[in-house]
């Protein structure tokens, strides 16, 4: 499916305000309210779209780890399914010829991330090797490759700066997050139905979420289908005196998606999104190579994505 301009502008409308109402976005897009709602059920059910909630687990505790898993390539896409299955999981992707899966871990607790780490991935048949690594810090850096608004547009769609506080989740806070996984969009009346939660007590938990960042709203959108192939994980190795330099500078760069600073013999990770593979060899020629403090990178192509930030992707 290829987007026209009008679809790439609701797409990074979203990407601003997952839960934008149609109406607004179509008053700032100068279309009207039905023209925003069919073309996104369009993109919805091509496969294209989909708005995910995630919970951040910085803001409640939780440790972020990524992990890289070399297998026997006839098990990588069974072992990334089984991976991605897991609540505790992103960014679930095949890499390198399909020798390799990175995904990301965000476990609640100690004794979670042991089960996976020290338990079920070495026990696993035609594992060979597993490879943990912190997460010291990083964020979604927003990535650049839809620019359709104008300034005065993305203003008006971008919602305030969440204000970073702790909440304790409830078991309906739970239950409410495991629903928007699979479609951050749910109108309050389908999950009060769900939750069993009034609309405006849901509402206003929402709202709550959000405004701390507990809540995070990601447009799951494969790269290609705005033209870019070229999407990679880099693993690199950075002075220690150069690492927070290092770490903001890529994470300016559109190219990127994620940038985190890790534990491990490379420590910084990134997320790349380009056109081709002559555009990627530019990125990390032009773009990455020459930052100071940088002693190696290592980069592995994207194969496959099973799962993003929210539910498994359908097959």
């Amino acid at each position: 499916m290829v987007l026209e301009s009008v679809d790439r502008a609701i797409v990074q409308a979203l990407e601003l305000d997952g839960r934008a109402p149609f109406r607004l976005i179509g008053d700032v897009l100068g279309v009207s309210e039905s023209t925003v709602a069919r073309r996104y059920r369009r993109m919805r059910a091509a496969g294209v779209l989909r708005v995910v909630g995630s919970a951040n687990g910085m803001l409640l505790g939780y440790t972020s780890w990524t992990l890289r898993i070399r297998c026997m390539p006839d098990a990588a896409n069974a072992i990334a399914a089984a991976l991605a299955r897991r609540p505790d999981t992103y960014w679930v992707h095949v890499l390198s010829g399909g020798t390799e899966i990175s995904c990301n871990l965000q476990a609640r607790n100690d004794a979670e991330r042991d089960v996976l780490l020290m338990d079920t991935l070495p026990r696993t048949s035609r594992v060979l090797d597993v490879s943990a690594h912190a997460l010291l810090g990083g964020a979604g850096t927003g990535w650049g490759g839809l620019d359709e608004l104008t300034d005065d547009q993305v203003d008006q769609l971008r919602r305030p700066a969440p204000e970073p506080a702790p909440v304790q989740l409830t078991e309906h806070d739970r239950a409410l997050l495991a629903v928007l996984a699979r479609d951050g969009r749910t109108t309050v009346a389908d999950l009060a139905a769900i939750t069993a939660w009034s609309e405006s007590s849901l509402r206003r938990r929402i709202e709550l979420l959000r405004h701390h960042g507990v809540l995070v709203l990601d447009v799951d959108l494969p790269a290609a289908a705005i033209g870019h192939r070229g999407e990679a994980r880099l693993w690199i190795t950075v002075a220690p005196a150069q690492l927070m330099a290092v770490a903001q500078a890529l994470g300016r760069h559109p190219e990127t998606s994620f940038v985190g600073i890790t534990t491990g013999p490379t420590n910084v990770v990134a997320a790349v999104v380009c056109r081709d593979n002559a555009d990627l060899l530019r990125y990390l020629t032009e773009r990455v190579s020459p930052l100071p403090g940088i002693h190696s990178v290592e980069t592995a192509p994207v194969i496959r994505t099973v799962k993003r930030a929210g539910a498994p992707l359908p097959r």
